[in-house]
């Protein structure tokens, strides 16, 4: 018995299968090999051809199958990740209308900022818990404003997941979470948000069915099983965006609990137990996948765009050539925590939402040329990325979120000593550090779903810890008194 894991992702698309009983991965496969093409047609756009994700699925699929010898027969549930916010529309013989404006498109973002002004921002901050900004529905006001000859011919939108699912099964359908990401859900009213619909002009019969996170969602269809090697009727019992399927992954479910990821940008990914916001919205309440209106689980996401950027760019223009990572945290780990007073403000990657969109750029303070090194300046960098995971988790506690724990992938940033003991002794959280991907979190998800697993703890029982990292308590005021000062350069 077995469970098939996709995660569609903008890079590849990624398949994971799990043998159910054991909870562990038997066969994983990645497809294209190098990155996929992003279309920018324009400054600031961003598209991809969803007909390319399901070609990617395919090569994925048929990789999985083949090296594991699984039987298709032996595959009892699918589970779905994909990249969140974005939008593809289908006409009724379900054939796409247009490239798929992704997430990192940022096309509608006066649209969403006019939403905002005209609903007011009480409104949508009690209600749908954010601006509509650049989200999923302003990107289908955009359409609707710019191409009207398609908007006229669609007859449902969706986010990459749910047409990933349409073409499992052909059907199609979406969730309360995905809602949730793309602005259209009223948390008050537990429903789709009229009011944003009448604002924008969007015909509520293009939004599809709501389904359950987990359960079952459709079921794989004659023509995909013949595409993809599936045996017809496996139900598909999962489906969550990569950011709530990236905690997920992780056994993420509970108040207090927080996901993070550190690559080229940041995240931090926390849950909270009740209906909240940020009244300045610098960071973004979603629907989490265990989200229900009798008990509350918002997923509150934090993204950083200036994080990894910096360790690369000190990488490539600091460090000797030929210099690696780990020589980099080596070095680093050289310097005194606070760097004997130089701070790095880390964010030269663009406008950053936590800074209420202001573009502060990346700058060092209080170096002395007499006395800093290569060294300092690294472990700075590493420094102020994690002050500036800080600053965003310290907006989460004041919307009453209690920060106990940290679970993050073994990969990136947090394979830096230095960078996770910094972040678990500012946080005075412990770190956990585990080994696994959002494919294989989406398989173990469809466990679930499909009623498998009867609790997450049993379907993340195989979930392997490679280490956890505890607060320093002995060096925490020096962690302190060099994120105060970072502070004070940041204002």
């Amino acid at each position: 018995m077995y469970l098939l894991g996709y995660d569609i992702g903008s890079s590849s698309v990624k398949a994971s299968l799990v043998d159910a009983q054991s909870g562990k991965c038997v066969a994983q496969a990645a497809y294209p090999e190098s990155e996929a093409p992003i279309s920018a047609p324009r400054r600031g756009w961003a598209e991809q051809d969803p007909n390319d994700w399901w070609t990617y699925l395919k090569h994925a699929t048929s990789h999985v199958l083949y090296s594991s010898g699984v039987p298709n027969d032996e595959i009892v549930a699918i589970g779905i990740s994909y990249q969140m916010h974005g939008l593809v529309c289908v006409d009724r013989d379900q054939r796409v209308l247009r490239p798929a404006i992704i997430w990192c498109d940022s096309r509608a973002v006066e649209l969403g900022d006019e939403a905002f002004k005209a609903l007011g921002p009480d409104f949508c901050l009690e209600h749908l818990l954010n601006s509509p900004g650049n989200f999923t529905a302003s990107k289908l006001a955009w359409v609707k404003q710019n191409e009207p000859e398609v908007y006229e011919r669609i007859d449902k939108f969706m986010l990459p997941g749910d047409y990933i699912a349409m073409r499992l099964s052909g059907t199609i359908a979406t969730t309360v979470s995905g809602l949730s990401e793309g602005i259209l859900w009223d948390f008050k009213r537990n429903g789709v948000s009229q009011e944003l619909l009448d604002h924008y002009g969007i015909d509520p019969s293009l939004i599809a069915d709501v389904k359950p996170t987990f359960g079952i969602q459709g079921i794989v269809c004659a023509h995909a099983a013949a595409e993809l090697g599936l045996t017809q009727g496996t139900p598909i019992t999962y489906r969550a965006g990569d950011q709530p399927n990236n905690a997920l992954s992780l056994n993420v479910f509970n108040p207090g609990e927080i996901a993070s990821t550190a690559g080229t940008s940041g995240v931090v990914y926390g849950v909270l137990g009740e209906v909240s916001h940020d009244p300045l919205s610098r960071v973004n309440p979603f629907a989490h996948v265990n989200h229900t209106a009798e008990q509350p689980r918002l997923g509150v996401l934090l993204c950083i765009n200036g994080t990894g950027i910096l360790n690369s760019w000190v990488k490539h223009n600091i460090a000797a050539p030929d210099t690696n990572y780990n020589t980099i945290n080596t070095l680093a780990a050289k310097a005194p925590i606070g760097c004997d007073g130089l701070s790095i403000i880390p964010f030269g990657n663009g406008a950053e939402r936590m800074l209420c969109n202001r573009q502060v750029g990346c700058s060092l303070h209080g170096i002395d040329f007499n006395h800093h090194s290569r060294a300092h300046v690294m472990r700075a960098a590493q420094e102020g990325i994690v002050f500036s995971f800080m600053y965003g988790i310290e907006i989460m506690q004041q919307m009453g979120m209690p920060v106990t724990r940290i679970r993050a992938g073994h990969a990136n940033m947090f394979l830096s000593p230095l960078f996770r003991e910094t972040l678990a002794s500012i946080t005075n959280a412990p770190i956990e550090l585990y080994d696994t991907d959002g494919s294989v979190g989406a398989a173990r998800g469809a466990g679930i779903g499909a009623g498998i697993y009867l609790s997450p703890n049993e379907a993340f029982a195989a979930l392997r810890k490679i280490a956890e990292v505890e607060p320093d308590s002995v060096n925490r005021q020096a962690y302190v008194e060099a994120y105060e000062r970072w502070k004070e350069y940041l204002s």
